[in-house]
């Protein structure tokens, strides 16, 4: 990680927060939203310290500002609730003080607590001065309990702050301590206690790459803040939003994450991305939207355009979002190929399929999904082809429809970077000729293969109403083995040993008694098997040989 500024190291939230350091929230940083659910879990981990010592916590990211000055860009719900607790356990102190309870060396107890862990007093406003400062939505609530050590009572409050409140009142009904020094005590065990690992980076564009970096590790880092941090801050650059239209731009962040999902936030920031400039690699997305939204007009536009795509996007990856109910009744034809997209996992068409949905006509719109669909079994699911060579004719192709250069499917079709793309009738049969799936694992990609031949073949079928039957079983007995002879062991996973049927009754039933099965079941490709005398090895290929001429039929981009 050359990028970052330091190397990660392991602190306490002691060492976190003491040292005269002060951590701002990012402004447009998501608001505080911890629920008792998250609080219950901190106080079952904060109870095991007494036994345990310390307690790991996780990453937190920071931006350095200044010597002693951070940005939190990630780790911000655990500081703030770590913090609360701290200040609930103050409020406690404070009644025994309002007991009279050891009131001078309480008060003592309470300063030394206020400025090691949440900031100095102003003398004149008694006002402190917080070592942590939260976002525009949370800052002003959280410093008057700093101050006051009391949630403050507002008409109207919003549902972030209620949460704020809650949180310091939860914990301050917890058992701490009976006395001011035990309280202290709980104080000073919580926050030795509790470890981060702290990544210090030089600005967002690390950041980002921290994130990314760490993302692929399995650790989920919020990249969306990130971006909108970046986004609204050039927004504000010349301080002339007003709080309304702030909230406004809030809100419609708000919806494009809850309708994507976070694990998707990055694939749709990429191929939005990648239909109105040259192909970006995850790892430089960052910067080159940066480069997109260098004004506040940009930002502006680009908040409109990623509001208007998101819903494409998310039904894009959802086959059965209500949101295609809603368009014209043409789009339900989409459907099927949108489900083997989902199926076999294949994104890549996403750029297109969002350039076009704005610029073509529905009719449109569906022959150029099935066109990509096409091309996606060919190419990605048999001949299994180079996906970073389709990514670049893509983002081509995608730029082309966005900016009306390509007005209807045929423009993509007859294109030298699609017809390129796209795997010739010999190179696919020849692929589908010998073509195995894991048929255990991928029971339902291969019914799915096999109900489109057998609805090419005339027999319309529904994958999810039928069943896979190996006509040589999967692990075959003595007497199959007899039966088969040479490369049975072979064969389990080839296209051509597997049929649909309605039920799966047959197992280790012998050939003769499959034919018969077969005969009745009125699916194709059963047939055409039972049209075989034996079930060997050449009878088996000269079967998938078959199998490939049908596939062929199956998906084709007919080419007059």
């Amino acid at each position: 990680m050359a990028f970052m500024l330091m190397e990660p190291t392991n602190q306490t939230f002691q060492e976190l927060i003491g040292n005269g350091v002060k951590y701002q929230v990012p402004r447009f940083q998501r608001d505080y939203a911890w629920d008792r659910e998250q609080w219950e879990d901190l106080w079952s981990d904060i109870e095991t310290i007494k036994d345990e010592q310390y307690h790991y916590m996780g990453y937190i990211v920071l931006q350095r500002k200044s010597q002693h000055d951070f940005e939190v860009i990630d780790g911000q719900q655990r500081l703030i609730t770590l913090s609360l607790v701290v200040l609930a356990a103050m409020k406690n102190i404070q009644l025994l003080i309002n007991k009279e309870d050891e009131a001078e060396a309480n008060k003592e107890r309470l300063g030394v607590l206020t400025d090691r862990y949440i900031g100095s007093k102003n003398p004149i406003s008694l006002k402190v001065d917080s070592k942590l400062s939260l976002n525009r939505n949370n800052g002003s609530n959280f410093k008057v309990i700093c101050s006051t050590l009391e949630a403050p009572n507002r008409r109207g409050q919003t549902n972030t702050n209620k949460l704020l409140n809650k949180c310091f009142k939860f914990f301050e009904t917890k058992k701490m301590g009976d006395t001011g020094q035990e309280i202290a005590e709980f104080i000073e065990r919580v926050s030795s206690g509790m470890i981060f690992t702290k990544i210090v980076v030089q600005d967002d564009l690390n950041a980002y790459k921290v994130f990314e970096t760490l993302n692929a590790r399995g650790v989920q880092l919020s990249t969306p803040d990130l971006l909108k941090n970046y986004i609204f801050s050039v927004v504000t650059k010349d301080n002339n939003v007003s709080d309304e239209d702030l909230n406004e731009l809030d809100e419609s962040w708000s919806e494009i994450v809850s309708q994507l999902g976070e694990s998707n936030f990055t694939d749709f920031i990429r191929y939005h991305h990648n239909f109105q400039a040259t192909l970006v690699t995850k790892k430089d997305l960052f910067s080159s939207v940066r480069k997109l939204v260098s004004t506040p007009e940009k930002a502006y536009e680009y908040l409109r355009s990623l509001s208007q795509y998101a819903p494409v996007y998310a039904s894009l990856l959802n086959p059965y979002d209500e949101w295609w109910a809603y368009q014209d009744v043409v789009y339900r034809e989409v459907k099927k190929y949108l489900e083997g997209f989902e199926l076999f996992n294949i994104k890549q068409p996403f750029t297109i399929l969002m350039a076009a949905f704005y610029q073509f006509s529905a009719e449109e719109f569906v022959t150029l999904s099935r066109y990509l669909y096409v091309l996606a079994i060919r190419y990605n699911v048999i001949c299994h082809f180079s996906p970073n060579e389709q990514e670049s004719a893509f983002n081509q192709l995608a730029i082309k429809i966005h900016s009306k250069e390509f007005a209807r499917a045929s423009h993509v079709k007859n294109s030298e970077l699609f017809r390129k793309l796209y795997p010739s009738d010999e190179s696919f049969c020849n692929a589908f000729e010998f073509h195995k799936m894991p048929s255990k694992r991928s029971a339902k990609k291969i019914r799915f293969l096999l109900a489109e031949i057998e609805t090419y073949l005339g027999h319309e079928t529904d994958s999810t109403k039928t069943t896979l039957e190996h006509v040589c079983p999967y692990n075959p007995d003595q007497d199959w083995d007899n039966y088969f002879g040479d490369g049975v062991n072979d064969i389990q996973d080839r296209l051509g040993n597997v049929v649909l049927l309605e039920k799966d009754e047959l197992r280790r039933a012998s050939f003769e008694d499959k034919k018969k099965a077969y005969l009745d079941a009125h699916y194709p490709l059963a047939q055409q098997v039972a049209s075989y005398d034996k079930w060997n090895l050449q009878n088996l290929n000269d079967y998938q040989a078959w199998l490939s001429k049908q596939a062929v039929g199956t998906w084709k981009v007919s080419y007059e």
